[in-house]
């Protein structure tokens, strides 16, 4: 992800999160850190006429990661690239030689859990009323050890490329 993606990113991201988005405020400030020896890693998909549809961040920092984002058009959904996103967020973590990846879902997304389940994730723990303002409770889970054994091959068949920061 580049600064020039903030756009359409935010408008993706408004859509897809419409209570509690990020602002753009945060994706340049995330992005601010996307740099060789930064913290952060941001990654997006792109379907072949250049459209954005699908996002995902890292945050790693002394051996911990944490799954910062990760967002696909809903028109996209279905096809794999939620799973590409998150195996490149998983090998990235590996290659920074994180001990352990985190992340937060939604209680009430089951489609998102079962996708970090299918790549290794268990939950550890709940955090009350994390998503705000709505009050929803995220399922806290971790992946010990990212490698690249601990992801899938689904591959998505609508998407031309991805692009990393």
């Amino acid at each position: 992800m580049r600064w020039w993606d903030i756009a359409p990113v935010l408008d993706l991201e408004l859509r897809l999160f419409p209570e509690d988005a990020w602002s753009a405020g945060m994706f340049w400030s995330e992005l601010a850190e996307a740099h060789p020896g930064g913290t952060r890693h941001y990654t997006v998909a792109a379907a072949a006429d250049g459209t954005i549809v699908g996002y995902a961040g890292l945050m790693a920092i002394a051996g911990e990661g944490d799954v910062q984002t990760i967002a696909v058009d809903e028109r996209h959904q279905g096809a794999g690239l939620g799973a590409a996103l998150l195996t490149d967020l998983i090998r990235e973590a590996a290659r920074r030689e994180c001990a352990e990846l985190l992340l937060e879902v939604r209680v009430d997304n089951p489609r998102a859990q079962r996708l970090y389940e299918r790549h290794g994730f268990e939950p550890v723990g709940i955090r009350r009323g994390y998503y705000q303002p709505a009050n929803v409770d995220a399922l806290v889970m971790r992946l010990d050890h990212p490698s690249t054994d601990s992801t899938d091959s689904t591959d998505p068949k609508d998407i031309e490329d991805t692009r990393h920061g």
